[in-house]
């Protein structure tokens, strides 16, 4: 029953992580013209911060404590995140300037692959000693 609960609520904050990136990068891109690799990084940046703190409260429900316990976890989960930056960046960059594909729907579909990635990150590596407990 825990591991449907972490899933749905995994479900639900990466929704709600994924809304918040693509209203980001959306705003930045079209009403204020900033190029869309530029809205990417602002875009991921603020979704990180979200996530991290959703993540860690409501879906793995992570107690690391005391400062090094949670620079700890911060930092592991900071990395992989970088990690989908450069996933969600060179999806951005193939499908737009190679297969020309709208840059809206590319940042849709370069979401999934970030989303997927994300998870399988927080539940084996970043979270991990949540499980463990």
């Amino acid at each position: 029953m825990d591991r449907i609960r972490e899933v749905f609520s995994y479900l639900f904050f990466g929704a709600l992580t994924t809304i918040v990136n693509l209203a980001v990068y959306y705003i930045l891109a079209n009403p204020f013209q900033v190029d869309y690799r530029i809205s990417t990084i602002i875009a991921w940046v603020l979704a990180v911060v979200f996530a991290y703190i959703t993540n860690k409260l409501f879906v793995f429900n992570s107690k690391a404590a005391g400062a090094r316990g949670i620079m700890k976890e911060m930092g592991s989960f900071f990395l992989f995140r970088l990690l989908s930056l450069l996933i969600d960046i060179t999806g951005m960059i193939l499908l737009v300037e190679l297969v020309k594909v709208d840059d809206f729907l590319s940042k849709l579909i370069t979401n999934i692959a970030v989303i997927i990635f994300n998870y399988i990150a927080s539940k084996r590596y970043i979270f991990k000693h949540v499980r463990e407990k």
